[in-house]
């Protein structure tokens, strides 16, 4: 008898949303959509009880949903170190979206990880999750 090694399923052509419960729906919205430019692609109201918005760039492999439920209290992030990490590889689109952030009201908070400080600069959005705005490339 032989043993077959098994591969893991292919996540070619999938999409990863990334879902998160709020108690400030739109002033996540708000820190995620005009902050930080992701596009409002959708939102939903009363759909079993949850309210909610998707945002992301169209054809992209990738959204963010946030959404509150009603009767529910989400809370705040559990750990400063609860991230989204956004490479920016153009220096100057980097600088732009620092300046929109400050433009905005959002001030840069010093990271957990002391890494993402060096050639990054961290925000905390409204439930105290964190964006770190990272300017290079992702080395694959």
């Amino acid at each position: 008898m032989s043993i077959m090694t098994l591969q893991p399923p292919s996540l070619a052509g999938c999409i990863l949303r990334v879902a998160r419960p709020t108690d400030r729906l739109e002033e996540v919205v708000a820190f995620y959509r005009d902050g930080l430019g992701f596009p409002e692609l959708t939102r939903f109201a009363d759909h079993d009880g949850f309210d909610g918005v998707i945002l992301g760039f169209p054809g992209a492999p990738y959204h963010l949903e946030f959404t509150t439920a009603r009767g529910h209290a989400a809370g705040r992030a559990p750990t400063q170190d609860n991230l989204l990490a956004i490479y920016v590889p153009n220096a100057r689109a980097w600088s732009r979206m620092i300046g929109v952030m400050g433009r905005r009201g959002h001030r840069p908070v010093a990271s957990f990880n002391p890494y993402w400080d060096r050639e990054g600069v961290t925000f905390e959005d409204p439930d105290g999750y964190r964006v770190v705005l990272h300017q290079g490339i992702w080395p694959v």
